[in-house]
């Protein structure tokens, strides 16, 4: 049965309801691997910093590792450039959220992608 939402609703609340979490990414080093850190919800019209930075990282680094313990939402614009990346160099997954695991899952991506628990066993592997 739906019932009504009462009360009052601060404009904190309204602004996160209306805009997911913004993405951001971090670059650093990690056993011989360039490792992006991806943060935050990835569509098509927040991939594109992520984008730049694999790119960057796949021209640079012969493995490069996706630390996506920090993605709250994807889509398959995040798959569609994982697996471009993928193709341009050895490309590891690390620590995906549940939300990211499933979609890789039910794509069935997870079969053709190195995808590992940790960033350091995604790095040494």
């Amino acid at each position: 049965m739906y019932e009504p939402v009462t009360g009052r609703t601060d404009a904190a609340d309204v602004s996160r309801l209306q805009r997911p979490e913004q993405a951001s990414v971090v670059l650093y080093e990690r056993g011989g691997a360039r490792v992006v850190g991806a943060r935050g919800s990835y569509d098509m019209s927040s991939i594109a910093p992520l984008a730049e930075a694999l790119d960057t990282a796949a021209k640079e680094h012969s493995k490069v590792v996706l630390d996506a313990s920090g993605v709250t939402f994807a889509d398959s614009t995040l798959l569609n450039l994982l697996i471009l990346t993928h193709r341009a160099v050895d490309l590891r997954v690390a620590a995906p959220t549940q939300q990211v695991r499933r979609l890789l899952e039910i794509t069935g991506v997870e079969t053709i992608l190195k995808v590992r628990a940790t960033v350091e066993e995604a790095a040494n592997c």
